[in-house]
């Protein structure tokens, strides 16, 4: 019988700056259980002062814990039992909740999309009203809010030893794909025993592209099922939502990024219907978006998006997969 568990951000169950297949797992679950994570974000110099509050679980990863490499506090990591190279995590979005009333966003001297336009320390402090889910900006514009984890991984393959959280790779990690929202699903590749799957980076809102270097950042639970698949042989990662196929790439080149995502759709197509990669070219060519996910994490973001309805009488993706 699938179970269902909690795990609070603490010193003693997050990871800052990395992902490392030798960090031992903090909590093991079975295939097809769910795991809510309570995550949290933001280093002290992000924090603000009054009115705000700032939770109490965070300051004490502040004053007890210091980041392994310039990046983000994730939660976890969680290992799947039975998980092991080779083998695909589906990770199923069941629900991202707001944990604080406010939020921050960053631009930082060299980095962002335009550093050369923009080369002075930024950071605003931006409220959340949890209740309406909508954030106020300074000159009084309001967005409404679509929170969702910029990152969710799983560990790096074991030789690469620990990497920093800031650069999505194969595994995941800081895709920062603004689609992952409560009712999708994300296709993870393990490469390492337990899957070692991890959260956090948590987005009020944010445009594709996240030009400036950061979205709204702020503190959310994310309740995840973890579905276990053997042997699948996915290579990099995918999604699924309610109304889209999703393929990625992730590259220091925009252009070689957008070829990733590309190919992989293309691929996906004919795993899906059987249809030759020429005719799945074309399809694309008529049907797919190709979007950029983000142009400020080192590796650049593409994510390609097909329609459903693109793909009548397609075959799952593995077998048993729907998102929601």
């Amino acid at each position: 019988m699938p179970q269902h568990h909690q795990l609070s951000s603490s010193p003693e169950t997050v990871h800052w700056g990395f992902f490392d297949a030798a960090l031992p797992p903090v909590l093991t679950v079975a295939s097809g259980d769910t795991v809510t994570l309570h995550c949290v974000s933001g280093a002290p110099e992000d924090m603000p002062g009054a009115p705000y509050a700032v939770l109490p679980e965070l300051r004490a990863i502040h004053e007890r814990i210091k980041p392994r490499m310039r990046g983000h506090i994730l939660t976890g990591p969680v290992a799947v039992q039975g998980a092991m190279p080779g083998d695909m995590l589906e990770v199923r979005v069941r629900a991202v909740e707001l944990r604080q009333d406010w939020g921050y966003n960053v631009q930082r001297p060299l980095l962002g999309t335009l550093p050369e336009d923009f080369p002075a320390l930024r950071r605003m402090h931006i409220p959340i009203d949890r209740a309406a889910r909508t954030a106020t900006l300074p000159w009084g514009t309001t967005l409404p809010l679509a929170p969702f984890f910029g990152i969710m991984g799983v560990a790096p393959p074991p030789h690469y030893g620990a990497q920093s959280s800031i650069e999505p790779r194969e595994y995941g990690g800081n895709i920062d794909l603004k689609e992952m929202l409560p009712g999708t699903t994300l296709l993870l590749p393990v490469w390492a025993e337990g899957a070692l799957f991890s959260a956090g980076d948590g987005h009020g809102v944010q445009g594709d592209g996240e030009v400036c270097l950061t979205a709204l950042e702020t503190s959310l639970s994310g309740t995840f099922e973890l579905v276990l698949h053997k042997n699948a042989g996915l290579k990099f990662p995918r999604a699924l939502t309610p109304t889209h196929y999703i393929t990625m790439g992730m590259q220091p080149d925009l252009d070689e990024a957008a070829k990733q995502a590309l190919r992989d759709m293309i691929k996906l197509i004919g795993e899906l219907t059987g249809l030759p990669a020429a005719d799945a070219y074309t399809l694309c060519s008529l049907a797919c978006d190709l979007r950029v996910t983000q142009l400020v994490d080192g590796n650049k973001g593409i994510h390609a998006m097909l329609p459903r309805t693109a793909l009548p009488g397609a075959k799952a993706y593995p077998a048993d997969v729907r998102p929601g």
